[in-house]
């Protein structure tokens, strides 16, 4: 298998570049950044002309925070403008699976501005006509970050007391792993049949124990 990341330097993309090169599958990351253990690295700021190699898939981990992006001009630059220029280039060069993170609770009606953007951006995704698009909606990501995020730490903490209370429907709110993501993502990889595929917790988890 080879695949193209973007992504890498985020919580669930360190953990694919990781468990990429455990299983010796061959990873090119597309990014502003070098990233060390891969095949290749292309550096872009998902603005300017992007000419990537053919591969077998295209993984997706692009993603910020509101606090993080300062305005909600540059959360969409990222959260949506990056993502979809990456696909839409990788699309170009005839790549057919799309695997991309997104949220729990995505919709293009959503009343939270987060929530919303995810939801355009599978809007969008989905029209760009791949033969595979799977569509990883993971809870509370779980995790040591690089940057400090005191309101998804406490969460973090939380975690045990609050999946006492997701069970059910309300699993997919639940905290996950980004090893457990990030495992169900390469797993996806090898997955062949055609469509749109949303996949949440409970999946996610199913998959990480084929990878």
């Amino acid at each position: 298998m080879n695949a193209l990341l973007a992504g890498a330097t985020g919580l669930v993309g360190q953990e694919l570049v990781q468990l990429a090169a455990d299983a010796g599958y061959p990873l090119t990351t597309v990014g502003r950044r070098d990233v060390e253990g891969v095949a290749a690295t292309i550096r872009t700021d998902f603005s300017s002309a992007l000419a990537l190699p053919p591969a077998r898939v295209a993984l997706c981990a692009l993603g910020t925070t509101m606090a993080a992006a300062g305005s909600r001009a540059d959360f969409y630059a990222v959260d949506h403008d990056a993502v979809l220029y990456f696909a839409r280039s990788a699309h170009a060069v005839g790549i057919q699976h799309f695997v991309a993170i997104t949220a729990v609770g995505a919709h293009v009606r959503s009343p939270v501005f987060y929530s919303k953007v995810k939801g355009e951006i599978e809007r969008d995704l989905a029209a760009l006509g791949f033969a595979r698009l799977d569509i990883v909606r993971p809870g509370l990501l779980l995790g040591r970050r690089r940057e400090r995020r005191p309101g998804e730490a406490l969460l973090q903490r939380l975690d045990p007391m609050l999946r006492r209370l997701t069970i059910g429907p309300l699993d997919r709110y639940s905290g996950i792993s980004a090893v457990t993501v990030a495992s169900a993502m390469l797993a996806l990889c090898n997955q062949s049949s055609e469509g749109t595929h949303i996949h949440h917790n409970a999946d996610l988890r199913r998959l990480a124990h084929t990878c």
